[in-house]
């Protein structure tokens, strides 16, 4: 009886162990290219990058799909949307287009106020990323009330036609307190004045203005963010306003304040 003869597998293609490694460096170039984009990115280092990789050999060749020698992974990264405007709009660019928004808007306001004759119920201030316009106390509203007076209507809506002028600008409204307490059914705190103050400027602006919401937001502070010291009736007069806060459309995020 003759013996059946051995038959010897031979693997064809790669070796097995080639697989493994081209997986294992596959992750590792994942891994620090996911670490690079979440860094701050430097555009002269992101585009010597980009070239570097359009350049590199690739880690495996032969007649399967792998990622081989070209620029698979650089012309992948070209093809991401929007690259171009992403890499001109770098953030030296954007800090130059908010300043130069805000400078405009500002300047607008403040001839805006003194045409119609409104210092002495409006002051108009720059910030870094928004422009601050302030009712003083009791333009607005009645001591310890949040229903708007009429004669308050008409700077209201002069105000209006200079917030016309931005509508793809996100607008907040803020209202703020002295810091002496309130106690009433509708009020139990500064905290529900303030807020129900701000709500009422912003309700006006769309109930009559025809303002979309979505581009409002409010925000009640209370006697928490003072202004001038409330040990003093000026001080305290000064705290008792209602901010309209006009945002860059370049401003990095809407709850900025600085």
């Amino acid at each position: 009886m003759s013996k059946r003869k051995k038959v010897i597998e031979v693997n064809k293609g790669t070796a097995t162990w080639l697989n493994t490694y081209g997986d294992m460096v596959t992750l590792l170039l994942t891994f620090f290219v996911l670490l690079f984009s979440m860094s701050t990115i430097d555009i002269a280092k992101f585009k010597a990058f980009i070239n570097s990789m359009e350049g590199s050999i690739g880690i495996l060749t032969g007649t399967g799909s792998t990622i081989g020698e070209g620029s698979e992974i650089g012309n992948g990264i070209n093809q991401l949307p929007d690259l171009e405007k992403y890499l001109s709009e770098t953030s030296p660019e954007i800090d130059l287009k908010r300043f130069e928004e805000l400078q405009k808007m500002y300047s607008d306001f403040k001839n805006f106020v003194t045409e119609n004759q409104l210092q002495d119920a409006i002051d108009v201030d720059l910030g870094d990323h928004f422009v601050t316009v302030t009712f003083k106390d009791g333009i607005l509203f009645d001591s310890g009330k949040a229903d708007l007076k009429p004669e308050a209507l008409t700077i209201l809506d002069k105000i209006g036609v200079q917030l016309k002028k931005y509508p793809n600008n996100r607008i907040r409204f803020e209202g703020h307190t002295d810091n002496r307490p309130i106690q009433t059914v509708q009020f139990p705190s500064n905290w529900e004045l303030s807020a129900a103050r701000a709500i009422a400027v912003a309700k006006y602006y769309i109930n009559e203005w025809d303002f979309n919401p979505s581009q409002f937001s409010t925000e009640g502070f209370g006697e928490y963010v003072p202004v001038a010291d409330n040990s003093t009736p000026e001080g305290r007069a000064k705290n008792r306003r209602v901010e309209i806060k006009i945002l860059s459309e370049y401003a990095p995020y809407a709850g900025s304040d600085n």
